[in-house]
């Protein structure tokens, strides 16, 4: 079965809307994981609220080559969450990334690499509110004598 290769095409125009495909923010490596979609990422958890995108990405940097390092931050209190994703080049890079780092200490804190598991679609965390609850039959006593 051949591959199929997928080519996304932005016009020069457009990079204003999408800074992070500017020709000259994005190395030709990035360029082919994007058309090529063969980048494995990792999920990162137990990490330190002074962790950063920078720092995760050095820390992971000298397993393979490290596409986005990504700390997930607090839309209220602007804080790290305590977990990240590491996107790598390749599959391999990736494997090597999670043998070397899962367990180990940064920033003061043991931490936890895994493959990122795909997102749930609608699922958001937040329960969906759909009216009161229904009623439920009485409980009756069994043991009360009648």
């Amino acid at each position: 079965m051949a591959s199929s290769l997928v080519r996304i095409v932005i016009p020069a125009s457009k990079f204003s809307l999408f800074p992070s495909f500017a020709p000259s923010a994005a190395s030709p490596s990035v360029r082919l994981v994007c058309c090529r979609g063969v980048a494995s990422k990792l999920f990162v958890g137990g990490l330190s609220y002074y962790t950063n995108d920078s720092g995760l990405a050095e820390a992971f940097a000298q397993h393979g080559q490290v596409v986005e390092a990504k700390v997930v931050m607090d839309r209220v209190s602007d804080r790290s969450k305590g977990f990240g994703f590491v996107t790598f080049a390749s599959e391999d890079e990736a494997d090597k990334a999670i043998e070397e780092m899962n367990g180990k200490m940064l920033n003061g804190r043991v931490i936890y690499v895994d493959r990122a598991k795909p997102r749930m679609r609608g699922d958001y965390g937040m329960p969906i509110a759909r009216g009161p609850p229904e009623p439920r039959e009485p409980v009756t006593n069994i043991l009360s004598s009648e």
